[in-house]
């Protein structure tokens, strides 16, 4: 039987996952069971402006039929491009809310969605299937570069608002509430409306 002072380190940690995000790397246990349930609560992600100026990376991203996306191609009109993972709570309560904040945005502004999963689409096509998104597309980045070349240290979700140019506005780690006010203003900065 563990000790109290085991289970107390694992709930801390636990815990401070939930709070801050999830880190990349999936946890021991089955994917199935974190990517079905959201922990209500999780969306403390704050806009932070700390690296506005910065271009977005060229990273390749594929979908499970292996189409392929770059990164850099992006520039035309604003993107908001989210790392996500399929485990992690905090990115699956935010999913809905990134697709309806695309669906509200229609052509005026791309969202990205990139899994960092490293099981690939045998964990995000069910996924995907399941939530029947309206506006969000199942793309991949397996080898986690995004997560390396945005400077992240890891936590998910991570999301990165370009304006149409390519060059960052904001970012926001950890869950965030993209149907409020604050997050559409964001959008509308990017946009310039």
């Amino acid at each position: 039987m563990p000790s109290l002072s085991l289970r107390l380190s694992f709930t801390l940690v636990l815990s401070a996952c939930l709070v801050a995000g999830c880190s990349r790397e999936e946890p021991a246990d089955p994917q199935e069971q974190a990517g079905e349930q959201t922990a209500q609560g999780t969306l403390t992600g704050e806009i932070d402006r700390s690296r506005a100026g910065e271009l977005m990376p060229a990273v390749a991203l594929v979908d499970p039929d292996d189409k392929q996306l770059n990164t850099a191609a992006l520039s035309g009109k604003p993107v908001l491009l989210n790392l996500w993972a399929t485990w992690c709570a905090p990115c699956v309560e935010e999913m809905p809310l990134l697709d309806g904040l695309a669906a509200d945005y229609g052509d005026k502004l791309r969202v990205v969605v990139a899994s960092q999963d490293l099981s690939g689409a045998e964990k995000v096509v069910p996924f995907f299937e399941k939530a029947n998104f309206a506006r969000l597309e199942p793309w991949l980045d397996r080898e986690n570069a995004l997560s390396t070349a945005l400077g992240g240290d890891g936590v998910l979700p991570t999301t990165v608002l370009y304006d149409a140019s390519g060059v960052e506005v904001a970012r926001v780690v950890g869950g965030y509430d993209w149907q409020s006010a604050e997050a559409k203003a964001l959008v509308d900065e990017a946009i310039g409306g």
